[in-house]
């Protein structure tokens, strides 16, 4: 039994999130590139995560894939947030644009999503990945498909 479907049993979206938080576990991309959500709310969930080398591309700087993947999560889970029991999504389109560079001097992220429009079968969110002290280095707008 995969952690989504040990989760998932008949709860809302916001219910699995906060199981998912109170059990201590995560999902394996979440291990493999070290981040976590730390908060969920009505349309808005929270990653945060410090990026180091293990994220870094040949140029010697933290891999836009890293700033993707945690603004992907962030606008899915803040989706996910709004979600009726039975209901998932999956991300149509994604749309990066970077801001500032990232390193493993950057020290802590914070990537935090919102929901724009949620439709019947289209949703709409952006997220923004921040350092500490609050400087953007990448945001994110986001289509998703609301499945039954």
């Amino acid at each position: 039994m995969s952690l989504a479907d040990e989760v998932a049993a008949g709860q809302s979206g916001i219910e699995q999130l906060r199981a998912l938080m109170s059990s201590g576990r995560r999902p394996g991309i979440g291990i493999a590139l070290d981040f976590n959500l730390v908060e969920v709310g009505d349309g808005c969930a929270v990653f945060t995560g410090t990026p180091g080398q293990h994220a870094y591309n040949p140029l010697g700087i933290v891999h836009g894939g890293y700033a993707a993947t945690l603004l992907d999560s962030a606008c899915g889970c803040a989706v996910h947030t709004r979600l009726k029991a039975g209901q998932s999504y999956s991300t149509l389109e994604l749309k990066i644009a970077y801001h500032k560079a990232i390193t493993d001097r950057t020290g802590p992220m914070r990537a935090e999503g919102h929901v724009v429009t949620l439709g019947r079968r289209v949703a709409f969110a952006e997220a923004r990945l921040s350092d500490a002290t609050g400087r953007l280095h990448a945001s994110a707008t986001s289509t998703l498909l609301v499945i039954e």
